[in-house]
């Protein structure tokens, strides 16, 4: 009985020290586990203030963009209503047809093609010949305008609002320019964000799993120490019992040996300082 409740308590022994050390390897990798989805949540906190950041930049600058788009299209509407007016004039004086500054700019379009372009002598003469025709309706155009002081006046004026109006056109083409950048960063920062969450619920996943783990070979461990602990006691009961055992057998045989001395001390024999110490020990002398 006492060696099988050894064998027992070494088995369990094994057991107990298995289960340390797997939990132990199992809270060690829960601890890494923990730091990776801190670290991650950390990031994507991070990234989530810089797209918020990222965000307000952008909203501001759609906001100039959207008073440039204002600026642009209220000057655009004075300049109309200016080029409309010098439209009347132009009627009531019997200026129809394209402006000078249209004009201006076909000539200038097909100058530039008779230069760069190679075209037949068919075609280059009459491309000669629109050019030639354009300019004599740029002449007449050009002397009826500097003959009329107030269709003058009003092209200039209106000219000059419009080149204003093109002026906020490319500040408004910037601040777009900007705005989506602004916008794509925080979409990426966004993205980004996103990753780094799904990589911390994993790795917070994957954390529980370990540390779920790790309970288990603890509970394993406590559980192998309790039964540890109830063998060591009967083991001691049995050891006990055994030991009260030989001792009664000791002195039951020290007795018979104490009697035998005592009935030869009484037939006259001498005894030794043995025999005296064996009757002492019996407790007969």
């Amino acid at each position: 009985m006492l060696k099988e409740l050894q064998k027992k308590r070494s088995d369990l022994k094994d057991i107990s020290e298995e289960s340390k050390e797997k939990r132990n390897a199992l809270n060690t990798e829960a601890s890494a586990l923990a730091a990776k989805r801190n670290d991650l949540n950390k990031k994507t906190k991070d990234l989530i203030n810089e797209a918020q950041e990222l965000k307000v930049l952008r909203d501001e600058i759609n906001e100039k963009v959207s008073e440039y788009k204002n600026k642009r299209d209220d000057t655009n509407a004075k300049a109309n209503e200016l080029f409309s007016k010098a439209d009347s004039i132009r009627k009531q004086s019997n200026m129809g047809g394209p402006s000078i500054k249209a004009l201006r700019k076909d000539i200038d379009r097909l100058e530039f093609a008779q230069q760069t372009e190679v075209l037949s002598t068919t075609k280059e003469r009459e491309l000669v010949g629109k050019i030639t025709q354009l300019q004599k309706q740029y002449q007449v155009k050009k002397v009826q305008l500097e003959s009329n002081s107030e269709l003058k006046d009003l092209l200039d004026e209106a000219q000059k609002i419009r080149d204003e109006a093109s002026e906020f056109h490319t500040e408004l083409a910037e601040y777009a320019r900007q705005a989506q950048e602004y916008h794509e960063k925080m979409i990426a920062a966004f993205k980004e964000a996103d990753r780094t969450r799904a990589e911390s619920d994993v790795a917070h996943r994957e954390f529980v799993k370990a540390q779920e783990a790790a309970d288990e070979q603890h509970k394993a461990f406590i559980n192998a120490q309790k039964e540890i602990r109830d063998l060591d006691k009967e083991i001691f009961k049995l050891k006990k019992k055994d030991k009260e055992g030989k001792s009664r057998v000791v002195k039951s045989e020290l007795q018979k040996d104490a009697k035998s001395i005592f009935e030869k001390f009484k037939g006259g024999a001498k005894l030794t300082t043995e025999d005296l110490m064996t009757l002492q020990r019996s407790g007969l002398v």
